[in-house]
């Protein structure tokens, strides 16, 4: 080996190449990890109204953890979404000392029962909230399919200005609703947005007028081709009393016509008196 020139020089070149390229991983990995490239800057936008400074501060102060070559996106990210109203996060670099931060809030549609929020996407997430929201209620996993199905009931109930403010689904997927009125309608499992838009055609001409007489509180679609009402105070024996709505009273017998008086026998003459 000692007297191969050439070998000897491309061993001495595979060293030297070696050392270099150790010399430049330090180098890198010097620069890397040095404080003098710390993250100065960190700009949030988005629109955001129920996040606040103060848990982004938070955030910033005990989550973000590196410089700016080895600050982790990954875990800046799922920091910031571990926010009660943060839905989605994006976190790029900016050269030389900047990190843009983008947050998507949850938009809250409807309250799932006493628990939980929805949002828009028919996702469920964990947030306080003081509006007045509707509540759904329905077996765990169908949140996305009763977003829809709110939504859906919502136009429908428009023309007649409706709208619904609680939402059941049974484990047989049956729907039930109470308006904002306080009417409480059953829907049914088959051809729950027809039921619902048949209704609504009706009502203008029918329901309504009965309404401003004898206001309901029930309503009952589960029929092929009509529906059923329950008037308050309303049983069918009271119906069928004399004298109520729509049942004419029974007419009284005349009285009888009053009879001659018998004839009285003529009183008795008094007997002759005799002289003594």
């Amino acid at each position: 080996m000692w007297d191969k020139p050439q070998l000897l020089l491309w061993f001495a070149n595979l060293l030297t190449g070696l050392a270099a390229l150790l010399l430049f991983y330090s180098l890198v990995f010097l620069a890397v990890n040095s404080p003098l490239f710390p993250v100065k800057r960190i700009k949030v936008d988005g629109e955001l109204e129920h996040v606040t400074r103060e848990q982004l501060q938070y955030v910033i102060k005990n989550e973000l953890k590196g410089t700016f070559f080895t600050l982790n996106l990954d875990k800046t990210r799922a920091a910031f979404e571990k926010l009660p109203w943060v839905r989605k996060v994006s976190v790029r670099r900016r050269w030389p000392d900047r990190l843009e931060v983008n947050i998507e809030e949850h938009v809250a549609i409807a309250r799932w029962g006493s628990v939980a929020l929805l949002n828009a996407y028919g996702e469920r997430f964990d947030a306080a909230s003081n509006d007045k929201l509707p509540v759904l209620e329905g077996p765990g996993g169908t949140e996305k399919q009763m977003v829809e199905g709110y939504r859906a009931l919502q136009a429908a109930l428009a023309p007649i200005d409706k709208r619904p403010e609680h939402i059941w689904l049974s484990a047989r997927r049956a729907w039930r609703m109470e308006l904002n009125d306080g009417t409480v309608v059953e829907i049914g499992r088959d051809d729950a947005l027809p039921r619902v838009q048949r209704f609504v055609t009706a009502y203008p001409n029918s329901l309504a007028l009965i309404a401003e007489k004898h206001p309901f509180q029930y309503v009952d679609l589960r029929y092929p081709n009509g529906f059923a009402v329950r008037l308050p105070g309303y049983t069918p024996a009271e119906a069928r009393k004399p004298g109520a709505a729509g049942v004419p009273a029974a007419p009284r017998p005349a009285a009888p016509a009053a009879r001659p008086a018998a004839p009285q026998p003529p009183a008795p003459r008094p007997a002759a008196e005799h002289a003594a």
